[in-house]
C-alpha cells in the first residue's frame, strides 16, 4: 500500500469516530425525557388512551353493573301544557247567609262555628215585639173574618126569607170581603218572615208568651262556617248572623292569562295538584270570555265533589292544562340529555366499543320527553337511564383522550 492510500485509509476512520462522539445516548436521552416531565408511550398504552381532537369520545362502562338503561330511538308523543294557578272556593250554590227577618234580642244560640246542621234545624231564637205585632194582626184577622162571616150567613138567611132589607145583605157581603182581604194581608206578611200554611192554622191555639218568639233556622243541611251572634245582642232585620255552607262540593276557581285565553275550554281536563301534595284530574265547567280589567286574567271553573272533605277552601292549587298534543318522529326523556362543558347537549348512543356523546338539535318538550330535530335518527340505541354516570366516567377517565374506561 502506497503512501496516499494509507492515508485516505486514515481519513475515514477519523470521520468515523467524530460522528459516533456527536450521537444520542440512550441513557441520556431518557434522563432529560424524565427532568422535562415527558413521558415515553409504549405501542399498547397509545391504542387505549388516544390524543387525537379528530376522534370521538367513546366511554367504556358496563350497562348492567353500572344501572345504565337503553332504549331504541323512535317516535313519541308531546304534550304543550300551561299552569293556572288558583284557589279552592265554597260553592256559591250552596251557600247561604242566615238573616232574621225581623228586629229582635237574642235569646238562646243553638249553634256554633263548625257545627253541622239539617235542613230546618232550629240555629238561634229570637224575642221580637215586631213579630208580636204582626201576628196580632193576623189573628185579629181571623177573628174579624170569623165575626163577618157569621153577619153574612145570618143577612143572607134573612133577605132569603124577605125579613132584612136588600142593604143590609149587601153590607154584610162587603164586609166579609174586607174581612178576608185583610186576613190574607196578614197572612202574606208572616209567610214573607218564612212561616208556613202549617204554622198560620196552629197559631190562634198557641200560647200567647209564642207571639214574639222568632226562630232562625238552616235552609238547607251543611256546616256553619261563620257566626255573628251572641245572647243577649240587639239584632236588625238585614242582619247576616250565620253563614251556612254545604261543602259536599266545592269550585276550583284558576286564572287564565290572555296568551292561553283562546286554547282553553270548558269540558277540558285538568291535572290538579295542591300545596300539600294532593293530584286530581278535573273537568272545567266554565271559561269566562272576558278578562278582568285588574288581573288582566279570565275565570276557569270547576264544580269538584268533596264528600271527604278533601278540599278545603281558601287552599291554593295550580291546574295543568294541555294546550296541544304532538306526535314527534324522533323523541326522547329528557333524563336522557347531557348538558356537556361547551354547552352541547347530547345523548350516549351505543357504539361497538362503547358509548358516545352525540350532540342533538332539539325542538318542543314537555315535562317528561322531548322532541329530537336531529342527531339521533329511528331505531338507534342511545342511553335512557343513567347518562350522567357516563358523563361523570368520561371527565373522570379521558381528560382529552381519545377512550374513558
Amino acid at each position: 500500500m502506497n503512501i496516499f492510500k494509507q492515508l485516505e485509509v486514515l481519513a475515514l476512520l477519523s470521520l468515523m469516530v467524530g460522528l459516533a462522539a456527536c450521537g444520542p445516548n440512550p441513557e441520556t436521552t431518557s434522563d432529560h425525557a424524565h427532568e422535562h416531565g415527558e413521558e415515553l408511550h409504549t405501542d399498547d398504552h397509545e391504542s387505549e388512551l388516544q390524543e387525537d381532537d379528530g376522534e370521538e369520545v367513546v366511554v367504556h362502562l358496563d350497562a348492567l353493573g353500572h344501572g345504565l338503561e337503553l332504549s331504541t330511538a323512535g317516535p313519541g308523543q308531546i304534550r304543550l301544557t300551561t299552569e293556572l294557578p288558583g284557589e279552592v272556593q265554597i260553592n256559591g250554590d250552596r251557600m247561604a247567609h242566615v238573616t232574621p227577618r225581623v228586629s229582635g234580642v237574642v235569646v238562646e244560640v243553638r249553634k256554633s262555628l263548625g257545627d253541622s246542621v239539617r235542613a230546618g234545624e232550629i240555629l238561634a231564637v229570637l224575642e221580637s215585639r215586631e213579630l208580636a205585632d204582626i201576628k196580632a194582626q193576623y189573628l185579629g184577622a181571623v177573628a174579624r173574618l170569623e165575626l163577618a162571616q157569621a153577619a153574612y150567613e145570618r143577612e143572607s138567611r134573612l133577605h132569603e126569607q124577605r125579613i132584612s132589607a136588600e142593604q143590609d145583605f149587601l153590607d154584610a157581603r162587603n164586609a166579609r170581603a174586607e174581612a178576608r182581604i185583610e186576613l190574607r194581608s196578614a197572612q202574606q206578611k208572616l209567610i214573607a218572615l218564612g212561616f208556613s200554611l202549617e204554622d198560620l192554622r196552629i197559631l190562634p191555639r198557641k200560647h200567647a208568651g209564642s207571639l214574639t218568639r222568632y226562630t232562625l233556622t238552616a235552609p238547607f243541611a251543611g256546616m256553619v262556617i261563620d257566626r255573628h251572634l251572641v245572647q243577649g245582642d240587639s239584632v236588625a232585620a238585614d242582619a247576616a248572623v250565620f253563614t251556612i255552607a254545604d261543602l259536599s262540593s266545592v269550585w276550583i276557581d284558576l286564572k287564565v292569562y290572555r296568551k292561553d285565553i283562546g286554547m282553553v275550554r270548558a269540558s277540558q281536563e285538568v291535572q290538579l295538584r295542591t300545596d300539600h301534595g294532593d293530584e286530581a284530574i278535573i273537568t272545567l265547567d266554565f271559561v269566562q270570555p272576558l278578562v278582568g280589567e285588574d288581573t288582566r286574567t279570565a275565570l276557569a271553573r270547576a264544580e269538584v265533589p268533596n264528600p271527604l272533605g278533601r278540599w278545603h277552601p281558601g287552599c291554593f292549587v295550580t291546574g295543568t292544562v294541555t294546550l296541544e298534543t304532538i306526535n314527534a318522529p324522533v323523541a326522547v326523556p329528557l333524563q336522557a340529555l347531557v348538558q356537556m362543558e361547551d354547552g352541547d347537549t347530547v345523548v350516549f348512543v351505543t357504539d361497538h366499543d362503547g358509548y358516545i356523546p352525540r350532540p342533538l338539535e332539539l325542538g318542543r318538550q314537555d315535562g317528561e320527553r322531548v322532541e329530537v330535530i336531529s342527531g339521533l335518527n329511528v331505531g338507534e340505541t342511545y342511553v335512557s337511564r343513567g347518562a350522567f354516570t357516563l358523563k361523570a366516567e368520561m371527565l373522570k377517565g379521558s381528560f382529552g383522550h381519545g377512550h374513558a374506561h
